[in-house]
């Protein structure tokens, strides 16, 4: 019988990074992934890695290329905050304690074209964990939200989640933030306050960020913290594909990490 849905994921393994400094170098947590993606590529099991950081900006490859990004990016940096280029599709999202990045890694089969299928396993994933708390996530574009996409799920009108992927010849990364804890408005205020300095003044070539868009799910549901949203996460997969808690990090080495991380920085990167 041929697999669907969230039993495509059978037999994942799931692995949560601790959370760093806050000046841990948000780079590293991309580069972690890519270097990982190839060992899924090579056979290695498909992992969800989930992920937080004290304080990130990550930007987006269309970012990049305003007027004034680089300007925008330093001035972040200036305060302490950590700041990079994401290798992923996207634009710019802030990171905090109560955003919650979740990455599918899995393998890339050939002939296997249809990128929609992934976002559509993902949206999946962040809806059916909802359960305990709401059943009114929806997907599609919300005009004026932050890292705006024809996945973006949201629930009455309000977005709480992005989605974003990376794919390599053999494997893929499908990647969303999830805005847990925190006000919405908030963090779609630091953004919009990016685009009006990297812009320098322009009209287009970046999303117009408006409030009212953004909600995390403790403000849209009633979700109470990350933990209890990781829960639910957990045990979905677990109940559906079978899925296993590492007790340990999978088996990716420190020096290839490291010079994965220089070469995003260098490609992407002021």
């Amino acid at each position: 019988m041929e697999r669907t849905g969230l039993s495509l994921l059978q037999g994942i393994q799931l692995w949560e990074s601790a959370m760093e400094d806050a000046h841990d170098d948000v780079t590293a947590y991309f580069a972690w992934e890519e270097v990982l993606c190839r060992r899924v590529g090579q056979g290695h099991p498909p992992v969800v890695h989930l992920w937080r950081h004290p304080d990130a900006f990550v930007v987006g490859l269309r970012d990049r290329r305003l007027p004034q990004a680089e300007t925008a990016m330093q001035r972040i940096r200036s305060g302490g905050t950590s700041v990079c280029v994401r290798p992923s599709g996207g634009a710019a999202v802030p990171l905090n304690p109560g955003v919650l990045n979740v990455s599918l890694i899995i393998p890339n089969p050939p002939g296997r074209l249809d990128i929609h299928e992934d976002f559509r396993l993902m949206v999946d994933l962040i809806s059916r964990s909802l359960a305990p708390w709401s059943e009114a996530a929806r997907a599609g574009e919300i005009a004026g939200a932050f890292c705006p996409g024809d996945y973006d799920v949201s629930i009455e009108g309000r977005k709480f989640c992005g989605i974003a992927q990376r794919r390599q010849a053999k494997a893929l990364i499908v990647s969303a933030f999830i805005i847990v804890e925190g006000s919405g408005d908030a963090l779609a205020d630091q953004v919009r306050g990016f685009y009006d300095e990297a812009s320098a003044g322009g009209a287009e070539g970046y999303p117009d960020v408006r409030s009212g868009t953004m909600a995390s799910l403790q403000e849209l549901a009633g979700v109470s913290s990350v933990r209890a949203y990781q829960a639910s996460l957990f045990r979905l997969l677990q109940e559906e594909a079978g899925a296993r808690l590492l007790l340990q990090e999978p088996s990716v080495p420190i020096d290839e990490v490291q010079v994965m991380t220089e070469k995003l920085r260098l490609r992407y990167d002021v």
